[in-house]
């Protein structure tokens, strides 16, 4: 397998000013599917760092009392603890809008201040485009004098309330407010990778950048700008200590970050005219795929990506795409529901015009029968390449907020048949097949190693089909007898009146879709 068939060259990322590598060897990968998992793992590696040590955080929304295990720590604490013990704690978090809109300005400010006042320092970035955010999920961990024990984690899971959900999809007992369908605690589904070896470097590097930009924190708000003077928050970022060595090769995985950062003036120092890595990732891995495209993904639902699955369905006519999003947005009422139905109807459309019988969208519910809100961002192509992270498939992921994603591929064959689902030589991959057996497991009820029928592609697809079939035809019934095994139902998109898509349609691109590229990339449709 040639790596830079599935890759991005330095040329092909469209970004003149990156200075890293185009992808890293000899990396381990393991991934977290759930938060539970994922914050276990989190507080053992950060509760194992000492002085000197190097914890690096980035995110979109942080809350300090949010607890990682069932009896803390609380992310305030595992942090501020870090702090207190001499680890170096640095973190980005974006600065977001007002709560009064349902976002979080005031948690990511309580978890900067539990950090600082603790000797770390986080700070509050709003150097975004207007309406836009900072969605990075990483956090990076260096030993000081020992990079082989280094990790990062990097994936859709935000230090936030909602996320410590595990396989039962009952819900974190702290969660946030939703769409009444998904009740107090709404059940949620996410992955995060673990990663070691030479990445971690990169990954240390890629938060380094943003650190350094010499851009005002919030010049774009002087109502923000006020508010923190008169705070005194911190608005500069201090020096960073040198960056450690990077660890040593620790498994056979190459990896390529991929990013989003918009167009944005004042210019990003690291992307003058914007990054749309991910975008570019994803059209060139979509160009390769033979026989199965897997997605898990909150925001399905954008036309401009709807037409790259659709062209690739129309050239290969073996190719089926499966797709697993949440049931209901994660906003309901008169006026926001809407907007958020129409960019997926759309997306939905475009892909069953191109190939009717080869487009299988499912959502999810837990055993009670509650739908599961899918947050993840998943996508694995003939069992070869895989990528995680904390970009949707759709034009604001790709263009307008700033996003981290990981593609793998991995030099471990997975010997089991077919050998070579793309039938181009390259064999399918171990981590690439192995997470896509597991997200389907679960999603069908299936123990470890209960998979001999979701290896072939074809026979995958057959049987999520007949286990939505069955469970969408108990619930028909009226739910007598026993409950089908399996948690997916086939995904039917509420249908819109025209006169609701007269106005929902512009909004929804205006605000909910918004297009970060420039002028002239837009206008030739070029990411």
């Amino acid at each position: 397998m040639r790596v830079e068939d599935w890759f991005l060259t330095a040329a092909e990322r469209g970004n003149a000013a990156y200075r890293l590598p185009s992808w890293s060897d000899g990396n381990a990968v393991v991934a977290h599917v759930h938060g539970a998992a994922y914050f276990a793992r989190l507080v053992e590696e950060v509760q194992a760092l000492r002085r000197d040590d190097h914890l690096l955080f980035t995110d979109w929304r942080g809350d300090a009392d949010e607890r990682l295990c069932p009896d803390g720590p609380t992310v305030g604490e595992l942090f501020g603890d870090a702090a207190r013990r001499g680890v170096v704690v640095k973190g980005l978090m974006w600065r977001s809008h007002h709560d009064d809109f349902s976002y979080s300005e005031e948690q990511n400010q309580q978890l900067g201040d539990a950090v600082n006042a603790a000797g770390g320092e986080v700070l509050l970035d709003q150097r975004v485009r207007r309406a836009g955010s900072h969605h990075q999920k990483l956090v990076v961990i260096r030993h000081a004098g020992d990079p082989d024990r280094d990790v990062a984690f990097a994936g859709g899971i935000d230090l936030c309330h909602s996320r410590r959900d595990d396989a039962r999809h009952l819900g974190d007992p702290q969660g946030l407010p939703m769409a009444a369908e998904y009740g107090d605690t709404p059940a949620w589904h996410d992955v995060q990778l673990e990663l070691r070896g030479p990445v971690v470097g990169m990954l240390d590097a890629l938060f380094r950048e943003r650190w350094a930009d010499p851009r005002s924190l919030d010049s774009e708000n002087p109502v923000s700008w006020l508010k923190d003077k008169l705070r005194r928050v911190d608005l500069s970022a201090d020096p960073m200590p040198p960056r450690p060595p990077d660890p040593r090769p620790a498994g056979a995985c190459a990896l390529q970050v991929l990013r989003t950062y918009p167009a944005v003036l004042p210019r990003t120092p690291y992307a003058p005219r914007g990054e749309r890595s991910v975008a570019r990732g994803y059209a060139k891995a979509l160009a390769r795929a033979q026989r199965i495209v897997y997605l898990e993904d909150q925001h399905m639902w954008s036309p401009d990506v709807a037409r790259l699955l659709a062209t690739a369905l129309r050239r290969n006519p073996r190719l089926h795409i499966v797709v697993v999003v949440p049931r209901h947005p994660d906003v309901d009422g008169r006026f926001a529901l809407p907007p958020n139905q129409v960019g997926r109807i759309q997306a939905v459309e475009l892909c069953r015009r191109a190939a009717p019988d080869r487009v299988h969208v499912f959502d999810l519910e837990n055993h009670e029968g509650t739908p599961v809100y899918v947050h993840a961002k998943v996508a694995v192509m003939d069992d070869t390449w895989a990528c995680v992270g904390s970009a949707n498939l759709n034009r604001r992921s790709w263009s307008h907020d700033s996003e981290l994603s990981v593609a793998v591929l991995d030099g471990t064959r997975d010997e089991r048949e077919p050998t070579d689902p793309g039938g181009q030589g390259e064999g399918a991959r171990a981590f690439a097949r192995d997470l896509r057996l597991e997200l389907m497991r679960e999603h069908l009820d299936r123990a470890p190693g209960d998979d001999a029928d979701l290896v072939d592609p074809g026979s995958a697809v057959r049987a999520m089909d007949a286990a939505a079939d069955a469970l969408d035809a108990w619930h028909r019934g009226g739910r007598v007898g026993p409950r089908p095994a399996g948690r997916i139902r086939h995904h039917r998109p509420e249908r819109l009146p025209v006169r609701t898509r007269l106005w929902a349609v512009p909004l929804y691109r205006l605000l909910y879709d918004p297009d970060g590229r420039p002028l002239g990339d837009r206008l030739r449709h070029r990411w």
